[in-house]
């Protein structure tokens, strides 16, 4: 028999006892009761999936079970320490968001939750939300879909079923469109639940890897030639037991554990997926991933769309270019400074009159990299590395155009640089508020008549490439070794913000 039929059934909605709001005044006592109420709730709904399944649910009932919620009340304005970026609300008021997968991000709520106690002394409130779990949310990486979620059930999973629902899945918080209804609780979170549970699912389907090996600090990259570097460098940092790294995953979550004879473990996929990443791993998700992120803004946004859901310390982006100035060489460095941004892919959420200002943290660490890897410093780093504007199209082919159109834009920019993925990459890191920076490396001269062809591009690879990634590497170190709320800037904060960063 149903263990959904008679009791817990209110008309045809079946749910699991109701978890009040409890307060707590110490973050990790919270945070096991948002797991608490998280694993039940979860739990509740796959079991009634099994019983629909089996036939068992009756006509009419529907199993419904919510995420947990943080909420905190303050009711005075408190003197904050103005250095700050995040960790604190700004004005009196209720605050609440709701939680996912809180295991997952067991690390990021302890001091999320810890700053808020310490910056307004009152405690956080702990809770069951009433905004329903998705049926497809509740299973771990949407195991339950294969051989289960069929045609001759799928049509009626939505009469028994919460399923996602697109009009709270959206980016109204960090877009800065949110608006609340008189009463209703202010953001306390730059994500809901449901809009990190979507992209948590999207992330293992673009990058075939899971959530939980994603790294706090992130490379992106155009080329494969980076990903080969990547994955030698980082086998010969486990085989040799330095930086403190643990293991190395690729796609198909095929891990390689460090030792000097350690073998990988597990099946890479049939194919590979549109993204690949791979995670050189470090305790704390202090280590490192790297996306191949393919040509273009369209992927450069998707991908960033999703990976800004795990908070990541910081992401930086190592491509090629076209040198746009004669006194450029191919292997020259560009240090972006300015973008402009004719990727179209992110208008509607940040329109292109909004600067994407450069971060002191992360150009710093960028040009001491270079710096350091390339044995250069002062006016000889000038030989090898310019800082300037990098311009962003869409249009692979930009050079069929008619020559004055884009020469006239790129010149009256002072652009450096042409590419087509940095400025959607910095545009995402500030509407999400991510540290982000761009060292690029020029590949290509098509304004001077040095075009990419393919004898040029194999040799260019062959001896840049390895520098390159070395300086990126070398960056992301500098950073690790920043305490973070210096590394999250404040240029990243609007007027009003939420306390979580």
């Amino acid at each position: 028999m149903s263990r959904f039929s008679g009791a817990g059934a209110v008309a045809s909605l079946v749910t699991p006892p109701l978890i009040p709001f409890s307060t707590f005044e110490d973050a990790s006592a919270a945070v096991a009761r948002l797991i608490e109420i998280y694993e039940r709730n979860t739990a509740y709904i796959r079991e009634g999936f099994k019983d629909y399944a089996k036939g068992e649910l009756h006509d009419g009932q529907r199993v419904r079970a919510c995420y947990p919620a943080i909420r905190i009340k303050v009711s005075t304005y408190q003197p904050i320490d103005s250095r700050l970026s995040y960790g604190y609300v700004v004005e009196p008021g209720t605050y609440m968001t709701t939680i996912t997968q809180p295991h997952l991000f067991e690390r990021y709520l302890c001091e999320q939750i810890h700053l808020l106690l310490k910056n307004h002394g009152v405690g956080v409130e702990i809770g069951e939300s009433d905004v329903p779990i998705p049926l497809h949310f509740a299973f771990p990486e949407g195991y339950y879909v294969e051989g289960v979620y069929a045609d001759s059930v799928g049509g009626e999973l939505r009469d028994h079923f919460d399923v996602p629902d697109l009009a709270i899945t959206d980016d109204a918080i960090v877009n800065g469109t949110w608006r609340g209804h008189r009463g209703t609780p202010e953001p306390l979170a730059p994500f809901t639940a449901p809009r990190i549970d979507y992209s948590l699912h999207r992330l293992q389907h673009y990058t075939a890897t899971r959530p939980q090996h994603f790294q706090s600090y992130v490379l992106f990259t155009n080329y494969q030639f980076y990903i080969d570097e990547f994955c030698a460098w980082a086998k010969d940092m486990l085989a040799r037991g330095e930086g403190g790294y643990t293991a190395l995953v690729e796609p198909g979550n095929v891990m390689t554990p460090a030792g000097p004879n350690a073998q990988p473990v597990g099946t890479p996929p049939a194919r590979m997926p549109q993204m690949p990443s791979y995670h050189l791993l470090r305790e704390g998700n202090t280590g490192i991933t790297l996306i191949n992120i393919g040509v273009g803004p369209s992927n450069a946004k998707t991908i960033t769309d999703h990976v800004a859901v795990l908070r990541s310390s910081a992401w930086i982006m190592l491509g090629h270019c076209a040198g746009l100035r004669t006194t450029q060489r191919l292997g020259d460095y560009v240090l972006a400074h300015g973008y402009v941004r004719q990727d179209h892919v992110l208008d509607d959420d940040l329109p292109t009159w909004v600067p994407v200002p450069p971060l002191a943290e992360i150009q710093v660490a960028l040009e001491e990299a270079v710096a350091e890897v390339a044995g250069l410093s002062g006016w000889e780093l000038k030989r090898i590395m310019r800082t300037g504007t990098v311009a962003t199209t869409d249009n692979r082919n930009w050079e069929l155009r008619d020559d004055n159109e884009p020469v006239r834009g790129l010149s009256q920019s002072r652009a450096i640089a042409l590419d087509m993925e940095s400025a959607t990459i910095a545009a995402n890191g500030f509407r999400f508020r991510v540290p982000y920076g761009t060292l690029l490396c020029v590949s290509d001269k098509p304004l001077h008549g040095e075009l990419k062809l393919p004898g040029m591009a194999s040799e260019f690879y062959r001896t840049q490439v390895g520098q390159h990634l070395k300086i990126g590497i070398r960056a992301l170190e500098q950073l690790r070794e920043m305490p973070f709320e210096r590394l999250h800037s404040r240029k990243l904060r609007s007027f009003i913000e939420t306390a979580f960063k």
